[in-house]
């Protein structure tokens, strides 16, 4: 039997559209089935998240409430408890921004204060927009000194300040 070279074209593509078709139709339902099985478990992530989100939003929310109102020297507060700060305001001469300004240059606490030497001082007042010399003609080596040693009564009574109750 010969065939002719139409023939065994033709039989060509008859092989390889049947081969194409073959592994079109035994894998179509497989794969079909695993992708749907993929969008199901991601659908399910996504509403998981959406309901741990919303949870959480709810409890910011109750906390808020709970909380009150954030005015002025909360923050301080807050960051004094957490770091270990002092309260540098309370020495006469020093306002919240003095404080912000020398907790930047890294003083936070008054024994810090305490010790300044000349040179440190000159430098906070420069940064502070202060005259040279008002470091030590406001004393604030001397109210740093009282204050760490918890002398507040005598800090109140030198420098026109009450005393805080303990």
């Amino acid at each position: 039997m010969s065939f002719t070279l139409n023939e065994i074209a033709l039989l060509g593509i008859a092989l390889v559209v049947g081969l194409i078709l073959g592994l079109m139709i035994s894998g179509r339902g497989k794969y079909k089935r695993l992708w749907r099985d993929e969008q199901t478990v991601h659908r399910h992530s996504i509403q998981d998240r959406d309901q741990r989100l919303h949870a959480a939003n709810e409890r910011i929310a109750e906390l808020e409430r709970q909380s009150g109102p954030i005015g002025p020297g909360t923050a301080s507060a807050v960051a004094g408890a957490a770091y270990g700060r002092d309260d540098l305001a309370m020495m006469q001469g020093v306002s919240l921004q003095d404080e912000i300004t020398l907790n930047e240059a890294g003083y936070h606490r008054y024994s810090q204060i305490a010790n300044l030497t000349d040179e440190q001082q000159a430098t906070l007042e420069a940064r502070l927009g202060r005259a040279p010399g008002t470091i030590h003609r406001e004393e604030w080596l001397e109210q740093a000194r009282l204050l760490n040693e918890g002398k507040l009564e005598e800090h109140g009574r030198r420098y026109d300040r009450p005393a805080i109750p303990q």
